[in-house]
């Protein structure tokens, strides 16, 4: 905090944290963009997102059209991570938790789609799952509204003509950016 700063009034250092919060989601730290070309290629980088030890305390937004590929990533990577048996897309239960027994991680795979109103995220009670530790991967998180956390990744798929997928990695904290690094 430079000087200058101090002789300020508390409710400017307070909208100025936010102010700095808000651009910080709106420009990531880092932004990487990669190329799926086959399912393997989906499977590899799950694999690779997997060895981080910062994943296990992390928000990942999964964002793209139907069919882009968000559900078949996370199935990679619920099984990269250790995940045994089906892995179901949540997006009529909203929510599939998984737990790992030999290492204790709790993992939360939100499905928003089916939203109508952003308020539903506050009336299912999510807020004490987003503010306990764990992975949370969130698809079609703008249907939660500003209700959601930051997250500390975000994963937006493209759907390209030739059936490859073009994935753009962004980084909007410190944890993200450990998991881009």
């Amino acid at each position: 905090m430079r000087k200058s700063e101090l002789t300020r009034p508390p409710l400017y250092l307070l909208y100025k944290l936010l102010f700095e919060l808000m651009i910080a989601r709106l420009h990531p730290l880092i932004v990487k963009t990669i190329a799926w070309h086959t399912e393997a290629d989906t499977a590899a980088s799950a694999q690779t997102l997997a060895q981080h030890p910062a994943l296990a305390d992390a928000m990942v937004e999964l964002r793209g059209d139907l069919g882009a590929g968000k559900t078949t990533f996370v199935r990679h990577l619920l099984h990269a991570l250790g995940v045994q048996g089906r892995i179901k897309s949540p997006t009529y239960a909203v929510v599939e938790p998984y737990n790992l027994p030999d290492g204790g991680l709790d993992i939360w795979h939100f499905d928003f789609y089916r939203f109508n109103d952003p308020d539903e995220w506050e009336e299912a009670g999510f807020r004490d799952i987003f503010a306990s530790p764990g992975l949370k991967l969130v698809e079609w998180p703008d249907n939660a509204g500003p209700h959601l956390p930051q997250p500390d990744l975000g994963l937006s798929i493209a759907l390209l003509a030739d059936d490859s997928r073009a994935v753009t990695l962004s980084a909007f904290t410190t944890t993200g950016s450990r998991l881009l690094a």
